[in-house]
């Protein structure tokens, strides 16, 4: 005979809180999991609204730039911080936040963080290779985050905070898979696991929403997760 058990508070919240856990657990893969093309949210007809100018140097976040100029794009979790490391080093013309390594066209912030996008938060670079040389931006990018963490750096989760280089060009390419294994060696003797970090070649960069354009010297006190391993980079001679 089957037995029939009438529902009691505590079952009812036992019940409750199974079904948030379950949610959460969905909610959390799709967030650390990169979406099939099906599943990606459909393409925006527009792209977002932001001002061509850089809010600190006063110089074009986009082209046309000088022709001496050079792109790099680099995804270290949160772009907030991570536009300012390169905004402050010598010899960077200007820089901007976006979108890279995903499917979605024109996407919104909001779209990227469902992590039904597939991209990941990125600086996109203008510098001048005379003053500043790629391998010295990979330093600044290898030494400022935790390229070990997968899906995520330091407390912010999800796909969009993926460590990523996405190159322009075969010798930055090139680059960026060498100073991969150096920086792999540096980690090692400091007892950190492997390099998850995205290398391959840019596809298509969005930018970001107006707000988000060096957002820290809009708000000084805004949120910064950088925070770097303490190994060292340390190219060899010949790649310099």
């Amino acid at each position: 005979m089957i037995q029939y058990h009438r529902a009691t508070p505590k079952l009812n919240a036992a019940l409750q809180d199974s079904q948030e856990k379950f949610s959460l657990f969905r909610r959390e893969k799709t967030l650390l999991d990169l979406p099939a093309p099906a599943d990606a949210i459909a393409d925006r007809a527009e792209p977002v609204q932001f001002s061509p100018l850089h809010y600190v140097s006063g110089n074009p976040i986009v082209e046309p730039v000088p022709d001496h100029l050079r792109q790099a794009v680099f995804g270290l979790g949160c772009f907030w911080g991570a536009e300012r490391l390169f905004w402050q080093l010598p010899g960077v013309f200007s820089t901007a936040v976006g979108y890279a390594g995903g499917i979605t066209g024109n996407p919104r912030y909001e779209d990227v963080c469902s992590g039904r996008t597939g991209h990941t938060e990125v600086v996109l670079v203008f510098y001048d290779p005379a003053t500043v040389t790629f391998q010295t931006l990979l330093g600044a990018f290898w030494e400022s985050h935790d390229p070990t963490q997968g899906m995520g750096q330091g407390n912010d989760r999800g796909s969009q905070y993926r460590s990523a280089i996405y190159t322009v060009g075969d010798e930055q390419l090139q680059q960026a898979k060498q100073g991969k294994v150096q920086f792999q060696a540096a980690l090692r003797d400091s007892n950190y696991a492997e390099i998850t970090t995205e290398i391959m070649p840019l596809g298509e960069f969005y930018y970001a929403e107006g707000y988000h354009q060096q957002y820290l010297a809009k708000n000084p006190d805004g949120y910064c997760s950088l925070a770097g391993t303490g190994a060292c980079y340390a190219p060899a001679r010949a790649d310099t």
